[in-house]
């Protein structure tokens, strides 16, 4: 199946491409949107390949499945984030190759437990068998296990001072700790069933996916800044960034959920419904929700404004976040 190389190209623009470096470039010498985050993704996707090479011992699947769980497709949304945040602090190319690499490894293995019986219980992922479909359940756990192992090991392995590791290291960590993703699984499980209010839903999605957002984003910048009192308001500007969008981007896949079809998700449609879970679609309506997903990419913009022009690629992935939800989720 194409599936998630057709939503790869419909995120980062990459159905746009074409003609010489010069063309790829605008009047002002920066590159296109559609060029840099296409050069972003396959930089990330180099530096996974590279990262996750050891071989097996001949008696495991246990690397291939790693690769399996993270070369496989995917939009590298978060790793872009980390990217453009990057830029704005003027943080080295190679730098973020490796630390938008972990980040899609957390990623990975938040998908890969999130999609096991015990939890999610989902036989798609990206459109391909799940790795526990593929590669047996039990695999499928150390796999999770092992790719955030190789996360927090590209990071104490940077090429960067060691109060800058320590930092990339606290931040990722704190992501997926009981205050981030883990807590976020764990809320979204104990609300199937459940009627409740969109502040419990709101909560869960902050925590669940939108502690990894953050990150990716604040993650970009701690490879070169410091947060201290002097970048104190940089920090605030990318946290509220970070907040909407991905709040937004968990909503537009709620929606995407109750609309879309499994060729387009690339995972099972309707999982939500099925398993009886709250989302924001079903507690406001489907145009509501889609509301919302806008008036947050709007806060988000207005968020990082104050940053003026070294921004513009937090900015640009809000126009493609707009523009991927006007062709998925039009309005009824």
């Amino acid at each position: 199946m194409q599936t998630g190389s057709t939503l790869h190209d419909d995120w980062t623009g990459v159905s746009a491409l074409g003609g010489s470096g010069a063309q790829a470039r605008g009047a002002s010498g920066w590159l296109l949107p559609e060029i840099w985050m296409l050069d972003g993704a396959k930089r990330v996707e180099q530096a996974l390949a590279r990262l996750l090479c050891a071989k097996d011992d001949g008696e495991t699947e246990l690397m291939a499945a790693m690769r399996y769980a993270t070369l496989n497709g995917g939009k590298r949304t978060r790793a872009l984030l980390s990217l453009a945040a990057g830029a704005l602090a003027d943080t080295p190319a190679h730098m973020l190759d490796d630390v938008g690499a972990a980040i899609e490894m957390m990623h990975a293995c938040t998908l890969v437990h999130d999609d096991l019986p015990a939890m999610d219980d989902d036989v798609l992922r990206r459109g391909l068998p799940t790795v526990h479909v593929k590669f047996g359940e039990a695999t499928a756990i150390l796999v999770g296990d092992a790719l955030q192992a190789h996360a927090f090991l590209t990071l104490a392995s940077l090429d960067a001072p060691g109060d800058n590791r320590i930092a990339l290291v606290r931040e990722l960590a704190q992501a997926v700790s009981a205050e981030g993703a883990a807590g976020g699984q764990a809320m979204d499980l104990s609300l199937v069933g459940k009627q409740v209010g969109l502040d419990r839903i709101v909560a869960m999605h902050r925590m669940k996916s939108g502690a990894l957002v953050r990150a990716s984003v604040r993650m970009g910048a701690l490879c070169a800044i410091a947060e201290d009192a002097t970048h104190a308001p940089l920090y605030c500007a990318l946290d509220c960034y970070s907040a909407c969008f991905g709040l937004a981007l968990q909503v537009v896949d709620d929606i995407l959920d109750a609309t879309a079809d499994t060729a387009t998700l690339g995972k099972t449609r309707g999982k939500d419904a099925a398993a009886q879970k709250p989302t924001c679609a079903s507690i406001m309506g489907l145009q509501a929700a889609r509301q919302f997903a806008l008036d947050l990419l709007r806060d988000a913009g207005e968020a990082i404004a104050p940053l003026g022009p070294r921004a513009e690629r937090l900015a640009q992935l809000l126009r493609r976040a707009n523009a991927y939800l006007f062709k998925h989720a039009p309005c009824a």
